[in-house]
């Protein structure tokens, strides 16, 4: 596929339905990008220098994408070779067999890869263009994340609960609120997920939810939160050179898990070091495959 076509398929949440359209997507990434005539120019981050840009040429308006993790991202072959052990993966996660480092670090990977193929391409798109890209992408990552729910057996939609609020004994009036993941067990409601990109201008709103919607229920509902990554890219002062900068608000996050009430898990595809070092961040925050493996289930 020519870059335009990429654009022109990412551009329609319709083409993403099914898990097998997100691999056939990224697999036509990769595939674009390993053809080094097809691109500009492979950009290393000036100060983390495992994160990489991907410069296009003319037909992606000398664009450069997002900041993508090479410890993460795979390349066409080595995608290619775990779709099999990927789907395979996922229709059979509860068997101990799958519950091995390396199936935990392939379905990390893997997620990642898919939507960092769908990002890269959406910023493609002219500079007007930014904000549908940006509406774009965090639709399709809720939508990857309820497909892999539904995908391991997990009853997961989207929409609109009502939350009664009583005045006395008699209910006034009922409150709405929307929800990325709505997770059931039969009517029961088990569980409520936020999905996002990243926390940037966010994780404030997660919190508040969980707090609100305990509050008006006098119920104790599992809240939890997956994020892609926490990191943009930056300019540095020499023209062309590029950085990574971290968008996590590591004192927000603990102020809220302290003094409000803290979330029942929060996942990530790319976790920041120090959210694995830090004190009360490390015993909040996973990575990704901890959610399919254990904690959802637990919630159920």
């Amino acid at each position: 596929m020519r870059l335009n076509e990429l654009v022109s398929t990412a551009i329609v949440k319709d083409n993403f339905l099914t898990i097998q359209k997100y691999i056939d997507f990224t697999l036509n990434y990769l595939e674009f990008i390993a053809d080094t005539n097809n691109i500009q120019a492979t950009i290393i981050s000036q100060n983390e220098n495992h994160y990489q840009f991907i410069q296009y040429k003319k037909d992606g308006s000398f664009n450069v994408t997002r900041p993508l993790n090479s410890k993460l991202m795979l390349e066409l072959e080595d995608f290619d070779n775990s779709t099999k052990s990927f789907l395979e993966l996922i229709a059979n996660i509860k068997k101990s067999k799958h519950n091995t480092p390396e199936l935990r670090k392939l379905l990390n990977n893997f997620v990642y890869t898919i939507q960092q193929s769908i990002g890269s391409v959406l910023d493609a798109l002219p500079a007007n263009r930014s904000n549908t890209a940006r509406k774009i992408n965090g639709d399709l990552f809720e939508r990857l994340i309820r497909i892999l729910l539904n995908e391991i057996g997990i009853c997961c939609t989207s929409g609109v609960i009502y939350i009664p609020v009583k005045i006395g004994d008699e209910v006034a009036f009922r409150m709405s609120y929307q929800h990325d993941l709505i997770i059931k067990d039969g009517e029961v409601l088990k569980a409520i997920g936020s999905v996002k990109t990243s926390s940037k201008d966010r994780i404030d709103k997660i919190f508040i939810d969980k707090f609100l919607y305990s509050k008006l229920t006098d119920t104790t509902i599992p809240h939890f939160a997956v994020f892609l990554n926490d990191v943009q890219r930056k300019n540095t002062k020499t023209e062309g050179k590029y950085g990574i900068n971290s968008t996590f608000l590591p004192g927000h996050f603990k102020g809220y898990t302290i003094k409000l009430n803290p979330l029942d898990g929060v996942y990530y595809c790319d976790i920041r070091p120090n959210m694995i070092t830090e004190a009360i961040l490390k015993d909040h925050i996973k990575t990704f495959d901890n959610l399919l493996f254990k904690d959802i289930w637990d919630f159920i």
